[in-house]
Formats: C-alpha cells, sequence, structure tokens
C-alpha cells in the first residue's frame, strides 16, 4: 500500500472532478447548517447599526470624506469584518474534519492532495460572496449606494471572495497544524484587532499617533479604502486594481502557507 504522504496519480479530469465535488461538500455543509453562519451575518450588522449610531455625526468633521450617509463609508468595513468571521469558521470546519476522521480518510483515498484544500477555500470563497451581496442589500435599506453601480459591486464581490480565501487560508494552517476547533476559534481576536487596526471605521488622514501608522501599512486599509472609493465616489480602474491585486496577494501568501502545512501534515503521517 502506498503510502497517504504521497501523492496518487491522476490524469484527465479527475483532479478537476475531485475539486468540484470537495467544493460542492463544502459549499452545501454550510447551507446544511445556517446556525454556523449566523456570527458571520449578526455580529458584523450588529457593529453597523452601533457604529451607524455613535459615528453618524463624524462626517461633518473636516477632511472626512464627503458621503451622503455614514453607512457609505462603513459599508466596505462591514463587508470585510462579515468575511474575516467568515473565514474563521471555514478553518474551523476544517478542524472539524481532522477531529472527526475525514481528513485521515481522504488521506487514505487515492485524492489529489491539493483538491482538500481547494475545495475548503471554495466554501469560504462562496460565503464571501454572499455576505457582500447581503451586506450590501441590507445597508441599501437604510440608504447606503454604490456610487460606482454595478461594476463597483461585482469588485466588490469579487474582494470579498478573494479576501475570504486569504482569511480561509491563515485559519486552515492552523487548522492542519493543529487539528483543533478550539486552536482556529482563538484566532477570532486577532482578526478583532485586524479590523479596528484599519481604516475600516476611521479615516486615517484623521488618525493620529502609532495608530495612524499601523493603520496605514496594515493591508486591510488598502483593501477597504479601495473599494470605498467606489462606493463613495464612483468608479476607478487604479481603485479598483488597488483592491483586488492586494487582496490577491494576501491570498496567495495564505494559500501557500496553507500548502506547506499540508505538505509537512501529510509528510509527518
Amino acid at each position: 500500500m502506498s503510502s497517504p504522504a504521497v501523492a496518487p496519480a491522476l490524469t484527465g479530469s479527475q483532479p478537476i472532478a475531485q475539486v468540484r465535488a470537495l467544493s460542492r461538500r463544502s459549499v452545501m455543509a454550510m447551507m446544511r447548517q445556517p446556525a454556523s453562519l449566523l456570527p458571520a451575518l449578526f455580529f458584523p450588522s450588529l457593529l453597523a447599526a452601533v457604529n451607524a449610531a455613535a459615528f453618524n455625526r463624524s462626517v461633518n468633521l473636516p477632511g472626512f470624506p464627503e458621503v451622503d450617509s455614514f453607512l457609505d463609508f462603513l459599508l466596505p468595513a462591514v463587508i470585510m469584518q462579515g468575511v474575516l468571521f467568515g473565514g474563521v469558521a471555514g478553518g474551523n470546519e476544517m478542524a472539524v474534519d481532522i477531529e472527526d476522521g475525514f481528513f485521515e480518510r481522504l488521506m487514505a483515498s487515492p485524492v489529489w492532495r491539493p483538491s482538500i484544500l481547494v475545495g475548503r477555500l471554495a466554501g469560504s470563497a462562496a460565503l464571501g460572496a454572499f455576505q457582500a451581496v447581503f451586506f450590501t442589500a441590507l445597508l441599501s435599506l437604510f440608504g447606503a449606494r454604490v456610487q460606482a453601480g454595478i461594476g463597483g459591486l461585482i469588485v466588490l464581490i469579487l474582494v470579498a471572495m478573494i479576501m475570504a480565501v486569504a482569511v480561509g487560508g491563515i485559519t486552515a494552517v492552523i487548522a492542519i497544524r493543529t487539528g483543533s476547533q478550539e486552536a482556529v476559534q482563538n484566532t477570532f481576536p486577532l482578526v478583532f484587532i485586524v479590523v479596528f487596526l484599519s481604516s475600516a471605521f476611521f479615516p486615517t488622514s484623521l488618525m493620529s499617533g502609532w495608530y495612524q501608522q499601523v493603520a496605514r501599512i496594515n493591508p486591510l486599509t488598502w483593501v477597504i479604502d479601495g473599494v470605498r472609493h467606489l462606493v463613495i465616489t464612483g468608479w476607478s480602474w487604479s481603485e479598483a486594481l488597488q483592491a483586488v491585486t492586494v487582496s490577491a496577494g494576501l491570498a496567495a501568501f495564505t494559500i501557500m502557507l496553507a500548502s506547506l502545512a499540508l505538505r509537512r501534515r501529510l509528510i509527518s503521517s
């Protein structure tokens, strides 16, 4: 019997079929357990309501971006916050597979090894797309508008999907290395801190001190500022490209880390 650490030789459309099957399993698992999606939808919505009430008058500050409503400024932040929450949930599902033994059964089967990771990240991407549509629709009920129109909405959804993969990649690393749901869930405070140390809820130009410096170098700021321009100002190729390329770079980096973690686990098994 061949070692589970050695990927089986596959030909033709087998890898594609396996990726499709595992991706479908990941998406269907989320749809069948709506309770697991509630935190990724409820908490960002609740925080949006709290922040809109607390900071609504900040739009009158000198230097604050011109917006019709603070909800316009807040929309990209709410989407990114939801995506980060959802990414933790995706990593948690991988940890569940490891704890339940499903991961080991996959290792013993003639499955293309990368499909295990790709399938799980596909579930995160699908959730990210749903969250982008959900939060845009929710905030539009209270007056938020995407000034860049359908093109801006497409970029919002695309960036949400890519960022979901990026966060799903890093939580997958933790899941693969520890095999523990608890360890994955403990990343939640870190995710929370990353959001608040960015331009998510306030423009960096009105910040000061070390907080401003940290926010400016936070990659999440570059992503949020890019899509925020599409929401509050209108279409811009440069801003859309900034949001997509930075999020894609983050996704590529975390996928590389997750692939290395998977490879190490296969070698040690």
